[in-house]
C-alpha cells in the first residue's frame, strides 16, 4: 500500500489525481493560493506568455530565456507562474491558466488523455532521473520492504516503475511515498527519512553528496539507453493556433540558451543556481553534465509513446498518447530559419 505525503496528495487515490490534475474543463475551481498567482501581467509592447515550470536542469533553458530576455527579440515576454507544488503545475496548465509548460512527459499524458487541447513542441532537456539509496541498497532487491520517495504521475515515478519491473518487481516490493517539491524530496532523503528516491538533477547529486554512503542505482540509461526524454515544451492548442510566431519565438530562445549553455556552462550555472536551483554550486557543476539541455526531441516521439504503457499500468491514463500529442511543426520552422543556430548545437535529433 501506498502512503501519499502532503496535502495536495493525501487521501487520494490515482484517478483522484487525474480529477485535480488534468483540469481540462473550463469551469475549473481555482484554489485561492493558486488564484492569488495569475495577477495580470505587466503591460508591454509585444506579447506576454504565461508559463510554468519545473526545478530540474530540464529546465535551464526555460530559466535562460527568462533571465537573459532571450524571447524579447522576437516582441515576445515571458511570465513564469510559480506553484507551491510541482502538481500544481499540471493542474494551471490543464486548466488553460497559462500558455505553456516546461513539464515532465508523463504530466503531460494525464492532460492528453483527459481531453485537455495540449500539444508537445519542442524538448526541454534529456536524461537526469535518479535513483538514489541509502547505504548498504546496492541493487533493486535490496529495495523490497524500503521506503522509496518520488512525486506522482512524474517521470520520476515512472522510472523507478520501470526499474523494478525491469528486474521482476513491482511498487507492490517498496513503500512509496509521495512528496510535493524537489527541495522537500531531498531534504527528505538526507535527513534519512528515506531509504530512497528518484530524483532530477542537481538534487539527486545533493542528495549523494549530503547522505554518508548514498549511491546512484540507476541514472535510467540502464533502463532506457542515452539520451532519453525526461521534460517536453507543452503549450495549449489554441494558441498554436492563434500566435504560431509567439510559439516560434520561444523555441527558438531555447535553442539560443541551449548553445550558450553549450558554450559556457559555468555562465548558465551562475545565472540559475539559487534562484531556480535550490543547492550548492558544488552539487550543480558536478550534476550539470548527466542532465543538459536538448530542444530537439523528435527521435523522442516513440520513446515517450512507449512510456504511455506504464503510465497505464500505473492507473493514470487510460490509453498512452498517439503521435497526435505532438507538433513538431513550429520547432521545424525555427530549424528552417535559423540554420547556423541549429547546426552549431552538440545535441539535437538531427
Amino acid at each position: 500500500m501506498c502512503d501519499r505525503d502532503g496535502s495536495f496528495y493525501r487521501n487520494l487515490s490515482r484517478r483522484g489525481f487525474l480529477g485535480r490534475g488534468a483540469g481540462a474543463a473550463a469551469a475549473i475551481t481555482l484554489p485561492a493560493h493558486l488564484a492569488a498567482l495569475l495577477a495580470p501581467s505587466p503591460a508591454t509592447a509585444g506579447t506576454t506568455l504565461k508559463a510554468t515550470h519545473g526545478s530540474g536542469f530540464c529546465n535551464m533553458g526555460m530559466f535562460l530565456a527568462k533571465e537573459r530576455g532571450l524571447t524579447k527579440v522576437d516582441g515576445v515576454d515571458l511570465d513564469f507562474v510559480v506553484t507551491p507544488s510541482n502538481t500544481e503545475i499540471t493542474t494551471m496548465f490543464g486548466a488553460g491558466l497559462v500558455d505553456m509548460s516546461m513539464i515532465p512527459y508523463s504530466n503531460f499524458m494525464t492532460l492528453y488523455d483527459a481531453g485537455a487541447p495540449v500539444r508537445i513542441v519542442a524538448g526541454g532537456g534529456v536524461e537526469g532521473c535518479i535513483i538514489v539509496a541509502r547505504e548498504g541498497i546496492n541493487s533493486a532487491a535490496d529495495l523490497k520492504g524500503k521506503t522509496f520517495g518520488t512525486f506522482q504521475a512524474d517521470t520520476l515515478e515512472v522510472l523507478p516503475y520501470d526499474y523494478l519491473k525491469k528486474a521482476g518487481m513491482s511498487f507492490r516490493d517498496v513503500e512509496v511515498k509521495y512528496l510535493d517539491t524537489s527541495p522537500e524530496l531531498a531534504q527528505a532523503f538526507m535527513a534519512g527519512a528515506l531509504d530512497a528516491i528518484c530524483h532530477i538533477e542537481p538534487y539527486a547529486s545533493q542528495c549523494v553528496m549530503g547522505r554518508k554512503g548514498a549511491k546512484v542505482l540507476s541514472n535510467g540509461t540502464d533502463v532506457y539507453g542515452k539520451g532519453y526524454s525526461d521534460c517536453v515544451l507543452a503549450v495549449r492548442a489554441p494558441l498554436i493556433k492563434s500566435n504560431p510566431a509567439a510559439v516560434k519565438a520561444v523555441i527558438k530562445a531555447l535553442f539560443v540558451a541551449q548553445s550558450q549553455a553549450e558554450a559556457d556552462k559555468t555562465a548558465a550555472l551562475k545565472d540559475t543556481v539559487g534562484k531556480y536551483y535550490k543547492t550548492s554550486m558544488e552539487a550543480a557543476i558536478d550534476a550539470s553534465a548527466k542532465q543538459p539541455i536538448v530542444v530537439d526531441q523528435r527521435d523522442q516521439t516513440k520513446f515517450i509513446i512507449a512510456r504511455g504503457t506504464s503510465m497505464q499500468e500505473l492507473g493514470y491514463v487510460k490509453k498512452a498518447p498517439d503521435e497526435g500529442a505532438f507538433d513538431w511543426s513550429l520547432l521545424e520552422g525555427v530549424i528552417a530559419e535559423n540554420k547556423s543556430l541549429y547546426a552549431g548545437l552538440k545535441l539535437k535529433a538531427a
